[in-house]
């Protein structure tokens, strides 16, 4: 049997050429990640994230004749391996950790169909795999099927962003990706995003960003309470104003009596 082991480190031989940083140590946030790769003395690709795996697996039952389905939850950590690779048209971002029983890739593509209509070009997400090996025990039970698997997801249309532009987004986002342990459900979450995969003006800086629609409805939905306070409170010194006004001008004028017998007395 081939090992697993080496089809992850032989897949793309030029990956190991590339020069990568970790720089998750510059977050407060102990669970969030900070990813570069540089290419010709300059950053190509950025990517700042938190990121939980849900992976499905069995353990032998109390019988020991069936199998119970368990579930782990794998935190990406701060002293991962970082592999990767920039094109003009193509990204990629390769993550492992614990002795490579974790690997992480994460696929970038140009869109060469114009992104609003207007903008221009756009990248997105377009691919995600993980290999796992449930004989690790940080995060599977012991007794748990053997077996190194990989869970893939193809043809996504994740982050898409202008071209140019960075992707950013604080909700969490929800990745399914099918495994080859009996076509189970693999979970990847990610919160906190910051990535930019092409195009990065600045070395080690992100460019402009374009915030996800989740936050932006959020925004909104922030904004909005303040927005109609703003416009009621405006409404209310505008009526206020107007009957000031009105009142100052009709107690000027002359008030007709409307006794008929006290019209004498005017004149």
């Amino acid at each position: 049997m081939i090992d697993f082991l080496y089809l992850t480190d032989t897949i793309d031989p030029n990956l190991a050429e590339q020069e990568v940083e970790n720089l998750s140590g510059l977050s407060a946030n102990p669970e969030k990640n900070i990813f570069a790769i540089r290419e010709n003395g300059t950053t190509c690709l950025m990517a700042e994230f938190s990121a939980k795996i849900a992976v499905p697996y069995e353990v032998p039952s109390s019988n020991e004749v069936d199998w119970d389905l368990e579930e782990a939850t794998i935190q990406l950590p701060r002293d991962t391996e970082i592999k990767g690779k920039c094109w003009n048209n193509e990204s990629e971002l390769h993550l492992s950790w614990l002795d490579k029983s974790y690997t992480l890739k994460l696929f970038f593509v140009k869109d060469g169909q114009d992104f609003a209509r207007s903008t221009g070009r756009s990248w997105k997400m377009s691919k995600v795999q993980f290999f796992y090996d449930p004989s690790e025990r940080t995060n599977f039970k012991t007794g748990a099927r053997l077996g190194k698997h990989t869970a893939t997801s193809h043809h996504l249309s994740l982050m898409a962003t202008p071209v140019g532009m960075s992707y950013e987004c604080e909700a969490s986002e929800k990745i399914s990706l099918v495994s080859s342990d009996q076509k189970k459900t693999v979970v990847l979450y990610l919160s906190e995003v910051h990535m930019q995969p092409f195009d990065i003006k600045s070395d080690f800086v992100f460019s402009e960003e374009y915030r996800c629609l989740t936050d932006q409805r959020k925004q909104l939905e922030e904004t909005l309470p303040l927005i109609l306070g703003i416009i009621l409170g405006l409404a209310i010194v505008i009526i206020l104003a107007v009957y000031h006004i009105h009142h100052k001008m009709t107690a000027n004028q002359v008030q007709i009596p409307r006794d008929r017998s006290l019209y004498k007395h005017m004149g």
